[in-house]
């Protein structure tokens, strides 16, 4: 008998372990790791998502902090010297910065906006203003300087008034900016940080690489927009902490409402952006499509300056951006303390342009 007849049979088994299968949202997670990780090689982010709003937030709010009032530059045309004696002995007089002047040089001057008012004898004894009733200091100076020469003439109130000075945190341009900024910021971010980089990676031809992977269109976009909350948080809490640490501003809502609010209008902007990327070739077609989109927002949705500026006819037309909604909710929020759900039709309009944005992007995207 041969060894191998001897030898009994072994019967193996099989230990090879089953295929792993990923779960439903294993390839979002990836993807959007993969996002954060590719932020980490564009150093140029941390200073226009972080550097650039603290920048602007200093600059802006020094140059229209709280101070005390200036001067009003007057110019007298009074060869007898009269009018600047009885301003010099108001009450008011540290109040005006008078400039003694010829008729015709006085004009000029105040016809290039150098003096806020002219101010002359009429050869009565009376006085004569040449103001400008479409400049809002012009205005002011004719009322000021008339009461002064009034009450140096001998003129005496019939009222006696008290006034109290009040300047708190809450009505500065500085607590009205700093929200604006963050939505302008989170718009800013959401638009090209996903906007541009799309386009940057469909003209590299790696959204075609994409198409060949078992990956969902949605989880690869949804992975794109939501890679913008991480960095949400950290911009919202350090331009949040730099307004209350530098200029003093006052947070009266809470931190979860402000960081839901800003959550969502991330998001929003997310979804424009993929919308405004989903056809676009080019970097420049894509940079044309933003500024495009973002521009009148820029213009018309409060962020330097406030909207009621404009005609009452299109207050309804701006309160529908998506900006206009963000920058109030958060104002509302931060400096008024308002309860989310007191603002749920701000938040329904930044829904529906996210949510809609997003749809049309996931029908019309393109990977090539």
């Amino acid at each position: 008998m041969t060894v191998a007849q001897q030898t009994p049979a072994i019967t193996t088994r099989s230990t090879a372990t089953p295929p792993r299968r990923n779960g439903r949202w294993s390839g979002y997670w990836h993807l959007l790791m993969a996002r954060m990780l590719e932020l980490k090689r564009e150093p140029e982010v941390v200073f226009w998502v972080f550097a650039f709003p603290l920048l602007l937030a200093v600059g802006l709010g020094i140059a229209f902090r709280n101070k005390p009032a200036d001067a009003v530059s007057v110019a007298i045309v009074d060869p007898a010297g009269n009018l600047q004696v009885m301003l010099a002995n108001s009450p008011q007089h540290d109040l005006f910065r008078p400039h003694v002047l010829p008729q015709q040089e006085a004009e000029t001057g105040f016809r290039l906006g150098k003096y806020d008012l002219v101010v002359a004898s009429d050869g009565k004894g009376g006085f004569a203003y040449r103001y400008d009733p479409a400049r809002p200091e012009s205005v002011l100076a004719k009322t000021e300087v008339n009461d002064a020469l009034q009450a140096a003439a001998g003129r005496k109130d019939a009222v006696a008034t008290t006034a109290t000075a009040s300047s708190e945190p809450g009505s500065r341009y500085i607590d009205f900016l700093i929200p604006g900024l963050l939505g302008m910021n989170l718009m800013n971010s959401g638009m090209w940080g996903i906007g541009f980089a799309l386009v940057d990676m469909r003209q590299r031809k790696l959204l075609k690489r994409f198409i060949g992977t078992p990956m969902r269109r949605g989880d690869f976009l949804l992975a794109i927009m939501t890679s913008r909350l991480v960095l949400m948080v950290l911009e919202v809490g350090l331009l949040l902490v730099f307004g209350i640490l530098l200029f003093h501003m006052r947070v009266l809502g809470s931190l979860a409402a402000i960081a839901l609010i800003a959550g969502l209008g991330s998001l929003t902007f997310g979804g424009i952006g993929l919308l405004t990327a989903s056809r676009a070739q080019k970097i420049e077609s894509i940079s044309g499509l933003i500024n495009l989109v973002m521009m009148p927002m820029w213009i018309f949705s409060g962020v330097f300056f406030s909207y009621e500026r404009f005609p009452a006819v299109i207050h309804p037309l701006i309160k529908a951006l998506p900006l206009t909604a963000l920058n109030d909710a958060l104002r509302a929020c931060i400096l008024e303390g308002t309860p989310i759900l007191h603002q749920w039709p701000r938040l329904l309009v930044m829904i529906l342009w996210g949510g809609i944005s997003f749809v049309l992007a996931l029908k019309w995207f393109r990977w090539t």
